[in-house]
């Protein structure tokens, strides 16, 4: 026993009680005295929701240009390059920093505020839309890491920063997917436009709780139809409550957040990344890493699809706007061949050459990949194209075909709101579904055609068309098979979970692989069947 320590206790007990004596006769300002005015005593709720807003959008590389484009976007033949090592999804190879990215960045960077927030607010009556809102957010950033990865933390997500809770438990995507859509309808539900919200620190609706009552709904529609083939009595189910409840109507209740051009802090970060040299810089000459595939620039063609001169460019007009008349043309545009390198492209193209990279078709950093060029998170087209889907299905009496035409003209529409003065005009939208018509068909014909349209409608949030595509099969897409890949020529259906998982979490890590299986590409998710 130490003997000091108790004497020293017992001082320091008796001093506690003569200054309680001395405190309580002295003037009550002691608080006061000590506060920093300067300094933030408790936090800025409309500013935690901002900061999870914009770095949700872009937090650097590992959200944007490696789980978005380099690998998403190659799985689903968006784009090629003919460099393996740094466009890693083209030929189903594995590097540890794109594998993570998004799950890393996820938990400490997308969620933290937002987890503080519902935290903060969640027991407050006055701020009950905060806690909506801020639930409908939650459940963006960490749908995006389940149907990358499969079974991952949900319902511990975020605590660490709470309660010090540092190794999550994993849930099963099942339970996860279950606790989205309902975590969607109450907070839907408990909306309430009589009072107050974020206000102009919500960059998405600016404090418009109807508009954000649709884009919980319309996300409802979204993971609804999500587990079509794991589910359908399940899908059908929510597919039905998001449409009662109110889904987008029109390109005014899209989901999206605005970038300037003038200031790096408010660039898209992916569009800057793109443009960078592990994209299409155009001091490269069109000889940098990234291309647009073949597979897509050829669909595009063959339909006369009028977005083409939005989408694609070839390296002249990045480098110099005022070509862009020439070097967007439709006639011009040529996609490089998935799953080839510098030395393999050869055996394809015989006379091959590395000046002729410049030949092939480059992102339109002038429009659709520009520094203003605003984040979509969800579109009114992809909410029509499931609304048709759903009609199809017969869960609604919509007419499929109007829905499908609805998406087509709400995605040729909404360039008016990027950079670049690309506008697609009714005439030409006309002539687009005259000569591509809604065909009736068989079921899986109409399929077909819904969910071509949902790829050529969607680019740039390939996260969300690379999920789509495991569910649906569509497009159909011929897989490459470089050497040393990781899936056997098959188009990967997840990502591994990070490296530090499997150490620092190792429990929890092992208890999801066990239910799951094996931590590779080719292990599906609970919904992907």
């Amino acid at each position: 026993m130490n003997y000091k320590n108790i004497k020293l206790k017992s001082l320091a007990v008796k001093t506690l009680f003569a200054g309680t004596l001395f405190l309580s006769a002295c003037d009550n300002g002691f608080e006061e005295m000590n506060t920093n005015p300067n300094a933030y005593t408790t936090p800025v709720i409309g500013s935690l929701f901002s900061t999870s807003i914009i770095k949700t959008a872009g937090d650097g590389d590992n959200n944007t240009l490696y789980a978005n484009d380099k690998l998403s976007g190659c799985f689903v033949q968006y784009f090629s390059s003919l460099n393996p090592w740094q466009w890693t999804g083209d030929k189903y190879l594995y590097k540890q920093d794109y594998n993570k990215g998004l799950f890393e960045t996820a938990y400490s960077s997308e969620l933290k505020e937002t987890a503080q927030i519902i935290s903060l607010v969640k027991d407050n009556p006055e701020m009950s839309n905060h806690y909506a809102v801020a639930r409908i957010w939650r459940v963006f950033i960490l749908h995006r890491v389940t149907d990358m990865y499969g079974d991952i933390p949900y319902s511990q997500a975020g605590l660490g920063y709470i309660d010090a809770t540092y190794k999550p438990a994993y849930d099963s995507q099942d339970q996860i997917y279950a606790s989205m859509l309902a975590e969607l309808e109450e907070s839907a539900l408990a909306l309430d436009p009589a009072k107050p919200t974020f206000g102009s620190a919500d960059f998405l609706y600016n404090g418009d709780a109807a508009k954000w009552k649709r884009f919980a709904y319309s996300m409802m529609l979204r993971l609804g139809m999500r587990l079509t083939n794991a589910d359908v009595a399940m899908a059908e189910t929510w597919v039905k409550k998001a449409i009662a409840g109110g889904v987008m109507q029109s390109n005014d209740d899209i989901a999206r957040l605005v970038h300037t051009g003038g200031s790096a802090n408010n660039w898209n970060v992916n569009s800057y990344l793109l443009q960078g040299g592990e994209g299409v810089p155009p001091s490269a000459q069109g000889k940098g890493y990234s291309k647009l595939s073949k597979t897509f620039i050829d669909y595009l063609k063959a339909t006369a699809d009028p977005r083409l001169p939005f989408y694609a460019t070839l390296w002249q007009g990045n480098a110099d706007a005022s070509k862009l008349p020439q070097t967007s043309a439709p006639a011009v545009q040529k996609g490089l061949p998935s799953g080839y390198d510098y030395t393999t492209i050869k055996d394809l193209i015989p006379n091959w050459t590395d000046d002729m990279q410049a030949e092939f078709s480059e992102i339109n950093i002038n429009t659709i990949a520009a520094l203003a060029a605003p984040t979509i998170f969800q579109s009114y087209s992809e909410v029509s194209l499931l609304l048709a889907e759903a009609a199809l299905r017969g869960w609604t009496s919509d007419n499929v075909k109007t829905r499908y035409e609805n998406a087509v003209k709400a995605s040729m529409e909404i360039q008016s709101i990027y950079p670049g003065g690309v506008t697609i005009t009714p005439a030409a939208i006309t002539a687009y579904l005259t000569a591509n018509p809604f065909k009736t068909g068989t079921m899986e014909e109409q399929m077909k055609q819904i969910h071509n349209q949902f790829w050529a409608s969607s680019f740039m949030n390939n996260i969300e068309v690379y999920a789509n595509w495991r569910r649906t099969g569509y497009p159909q897409l011929t897989p490459t098979n470089y050497p040393g890949n990781e899936t056997g020529g098959v188009i990967p259906r997840r990502l591994r979970y990070p490296e530090s998982e499997a150490s620092l979490n190792r429990e929890a890590y092992s208890a999801a692989v066990a239910k799951q299986g094996p931590d590779l590409f080719t292990t599906r998710v609970w919904w992907d069947k």
